[in-house]
Parts: C-alpha cells; structure tokens; sequence
C-alpha cells in the first residue's frame, strides 16, 4: 500500500473537483477538510471519514472502527477509487459535520 503522503495526495486529487478541500499532517497521519470542517483523515487503518448518515448511505458496506485507541468509531473509506462517488459523498456530508471550532487565544 502506498505511504501516508502518497495517500493523502491520491485522496486530494480525487475530491480536487469540490474544491475547498485541504490537509493538513498531524502525528504520521492526515486529517482532512471540506469548507473548513474536518470530515476525515488518514490513519494507521487507512482513510476513514466521520460517522454520518451520509457515509453510511454512500458505503453501505463499511463497519465503523476506531482510527486509534480511545477515538471515536469512524467509517473506513471503501469507495475511494470511485471518484464520483466519493466527491458526492463528501459534499453530503458536509451539513453533518460540526462547524470548525475557533481557538480563543490567550491574553498574554
């Protein structure tokens, strides 16, 4: 299986037509964003996207697991080839996400 980054950049070309779709690594792994909310990430168990309705419409067949010890189950990708497919599920998902939370910062 190709490594993180080459997933990562397999993954960014496959949803390029959304647009508003961006990365960033965090510790050997991905997490993932569509218009600013995280819908997923790359893990040691591959790519996996946050349990919703829609994930779970778009591929049936994918059992929730958690991505690392003590995180919430998430839904490995199996339709990740499927451009398509794929593209569409991200944007259904998006109203499912919780809005990104703005970090407060300190006074000094």
């Amino acid at each position: 299986m190709a490594d993180n980054k080459e997933l990562a950049a397999y993954i960014m070309e496959q949803l390029s037509e959304l647009g508003e779709i961006r990365n960033i690594p965090m510790m050997g792994g991905y997490i993932f964003y569509y218009r600013e909310r995280i819908f997923g990430g790359i893990y040691e168990n591959g790519f996996m996207i946050k349990d919703t309705k829609a994930g779970r419409r778009y591929m049936p067949d994918s059992e929730p697991e958690s991505p690392y010890e003590g995180a919430k189950p998430m839904l490995p990708v199996t339709i990740i080839d499927n451009k398509q497919l794929l593209q569409e599920m991200v944007d259904a998902m998006y109203t499912e996400l919780p809005e990104r939370k703005i970090k407060k910062r300190k006074e000094i």
